[in-house]
């Protein structure tokens, strides 16, 4: 999937663990990219990261108008990435799952 010189201890060790745990391919390479996107808005390494850039990442996501997936996607991404690879129990969990809208079925007119 990635090639393993180029990539990082620690992008290698989160590649690891959703190996583990038995992540399908897009679900690794999605996570990997939230991440990556996370470090980009951030400036820092992922795990220099305080609460408050987590909050700072949702809030410039939700500004330029992330769907609900994508928002869901980063902060599912970002908890797995603090908790399980990074170990930091409890780091990412005031982020906000924004529920989905229940959509009415599209219903055929005879």
């Amino acid at each position: 999937m990635i090639d393993p010189v180029t990539v990082s201890p620690l992008r290698q060790r989160m590649i690891e663990d959703m190996t583990i745990r038995r992540f399908g391919e897009h679900t690794q390479r999605d996570y990997v990219r939230q991440v990556r996107e996370f470090t980009a808005f951030l400036g820092l390494p992922p795990d220099r990261a305080e609460p408050e850039d987590l909050r700072r990442f949702q809030l410039n996501m939700a500004s330029l108008g992330a769907s609900y997936a994508r928002m869901n996607l980063a902060c599912t991404a970002l908890r797995f990435f603090f908790h399980v690879t990074l170990g930091r129990t409890g780091f990412g969990d005031r982020m906000a799952l924004i529920p989905t809208p229940d959509r009415l079925p599209v219903v055929l007119d005879t």
